[in-house]
């Protein structure tokens, strides 16, 4: 009897262990914290008067999620044979310094499950669209810089503002350094196929030192008043903003420990029944030069330009603005894990408008009193 005890033991062990090796689960995070100064934001909504924006103070205090938002995820996949893959992606955001979760969904960032083969990788669920996943990694805001580097607003998604819910995702795989992908978001609404949809394309190329990029995202029916559809929340929906269309295309090229790049982006927001549209047109140029294995400076330009167009109106004042904004980072991995931070972003604008068009670095809790606004951030990273 005890013989066959042992044996009974012993079988169940080996299969539990063939088991595990075709399956696995990886619990990931990041937790990132620092000392910020910004320079000008207003200090309350009942500030803002029809001559302009007053009562702008410094901040300076503890914040999180400076170069990265803080984040904990599971990942797993479970081989079913044949080159066949399950995979899943759980992934919540939260706010280091008081705990709380990015917002009112527990995986806020990314909640997925799919089937991968040879052939690609089908996910469906809430996820990134292709700006996020092609063009964003040529971008500073997307790579090594981070939050407050992100374009105005970060109207065109390179910080991964949003994800998309309801979606179907393929990714190919890489073809002799190509790749691209696609995306639909459904809007979940009975009668309502186009009330807050999206769909996304993006493709990469990679080759030697040389990486390009481009992507499109478009979502419609914003202002539909479907809050289950494709975006959950943002700032379209908050403005009632009727269709976003955002296209972009990026390259870069490393040599040795230095790597240059340059991304353009167009984000075009239009309000169909007032007949208003404006659109962001963003340049931007960056570098970084790695000192030694653990220590890098990267430093980034970006030229923002908005026009507005009411042609029912006929009001062609004020129909312009633009902001310059620099940035400049240094960073050092005290190990593979864990890094120290310092960076500095100026944001100028001109031409600003009351309620639009303000000036505001991204990540900061409210806009510039004047048409400038600047801050200083050093930190510290840590990932698990």
């Amino acid at each position: 009897m005890k013989k066959k005890t042992l044996i009974f033991a012993a079988a169940c062990a080996a299969f539990a262990g063939a088991a595990h090796a075709q399956s696995s689960v990886t619990l990931y995070g990041l937790v990132d914290a620092g000392l910020t100064y910004v320079s000008n934001e207003v200090a309350s909504t009942s500030d803002m008067t029809p001559s302009g924006l007053s009562n702008g103070k410094a901040m300076f205090g503890l914040t999180g999620g400076n170069v990265q938002q803080s984040r904990w995820g599971l990942r797993g996949v479970e081989d079913l044979g044949s080159g066949l893959k399950v995979v899943f992606n759980l992934e919540s955001g939260f706010d280091v310094t008081n705990g709380k979760t990015a917002d009112n969904s527990l995986f806020n960032r990314q909640a997925v499950v799919g089937l991968a083969s040879d052939y690609g990788t089908v996910t469906m669920g809430r996820q990134y669209d292709s700006m996020v996943d092609y063009l964003a990694p040529i971008s500073a805001t997307g790579s090594w810089g981070g939050t407050y580097f992100a374009h105005v607003d970060d109207a065109d998604n390179l910080n991964g503002t949003f994800s998309v819910n309801n979606s179907i995702k393929y990714q190919s795989p890489n073809y002799a350094g190509f790749s691209m992908n696609g995306m639909y978001g459904f809007s979940n609404k009975a009668g309502g196929f186009a009330s807050n949809r999206a769909y996304s394309v993006g493709a990469g190329y990679t080759y030697g030192g040389l990486q390009v990029a481009a992507a499109y995202l478009q979502l419609q029916g914003l202002n539909s008043g479907n809050t289950n559809g494709a975006l959950q929340n943002g700032a379209a929906l908050d403005l009632g903003i009727q269709n976003q269309r955002v296209w972009g295309l990026g390259a870069n090229y490393t040599f040795g420990p230095a790597v240059i790049g340059t991304v353009f982006t167009q984000t075009r927001f239009q309000d169909k029944v007032a007949d208003i549209s404006v659109r962001y047109n963003n340049y931007e140029v960056n570098a970084r030069y790695n000192f030694t294995p653990a220590f890098f400076v990267g430093a980034a330009y970006t030229y923002t330009q908005s026009l507005r167009n009411t042609p029912a109106s006929g009001d062609t004042n004020n129909r312009a603005a633009h902001w310059n904004q620099f940035g400049l980072m240094a960073d050092y991995s005290l190990s593979k894990r864990t890094d120290l931070y310092a960076e500095s972003v100026a944001q100028i604008g001109a031409n600003n408008q009351v309620g639009t068009n303000m000036t505001q670095i991204n990540g900061t809790d409210a806009p510039s009193a004047s048409k400038s606004q600047y801050l200083v951030s050093a930190g510290i990273r840590h990932r698990f």
